[in-house]
């Protein structure tokens, strides 16, 4: 009768961890998964920020012609 309740013990016990494993499992794909989007949205992100960067020099660079040109016509203005 011990030996029954030994076995039928490890039993549920065997299969209590099997259910844990692959609960485990599943959220660490689940993880898994959340981490690879993650990336590709940090990724996305860096490229748009990339982007604007060089539309921000392009900018600043009319914007210091244009100050030039406008800094020159005063000049004429004050002759």
């Amino acid at each position: 009768m011990n030996f029954n309740k030994s076995v039928i013990g490890a039993m549920i016990i065997s299969s209590i961890l099997l259910s844990g494993c692959s609960k485990s499992a599943k959220l660490v794909d689940q993880l898994s998964s959340n981490v690879q989007t993650l990336h590709a949205k940090v990724d996305e992100l860096s490229n748009d920020v990339s982007a604007m960067r060089a539309e921000l020099q392009s900018t600043k660079n009319d914007a210091s012609r244009a100050n030039q040109r406008l800094d020159n016509q005063t000049h004429l203005y004050r002759k």
